[in-house]
């Protein structure tokens, strides 16, 4: 009923930046909050960022200040400016959407097939 296309992952040095983007396609009625979760191996997924409908928007302690999410919703794509990256940023990254589409008529929770990013030191 939604398909989300990741993009942006990738390598990058410490310090530097990168962008993701996730856009939400599908017989999609309406999108509540979009966010951003990571994942290394052996761990559990972790939360990182996320951006209501109404545009508020909540950070993950450890990228607070260096990445910003945000939200085109005329194209239906979240974004994910990461900056000042560091070794332990490194995992893959998945798009998480809150969409309400299809003959579903309640949200639900759908996400992305995740993007590697690899910082290097």
């Amino acid at each position: 009923q939604v398909q989300l296309v990741e993009s942006g992952g990738g390598l990058v040095q410490v310090g530097g930046s990168l962008r993701l983007s996730c856009a939400a396609s599908g017989s999609i009625f309406s999108i509540g909050t979009m966010g951003w979760y990571r994942q290394t191996p052996g761990r559990q997924r972790e939360f990182v960022a996320k951006v209501s409908s109404g545009g508020s928007t909540n950070y993950a302690i450890s990228v607070k200040g260096r990445f910003t999410i945000s939200r085109d919703n005329a194209k239906n794509t979240v974004y994910l400016q990461m900056g000042t990256l560091k070794p332990e940023d490194t995992a893959v990254y998945y798009c998480n959407v809150i969409a309400m589409a299809g003959a579903d008529y309640s949200y639900t929770d759908y996400w992305g097939q995740g993007t590697q990013v690899t910082v290097s030191s």
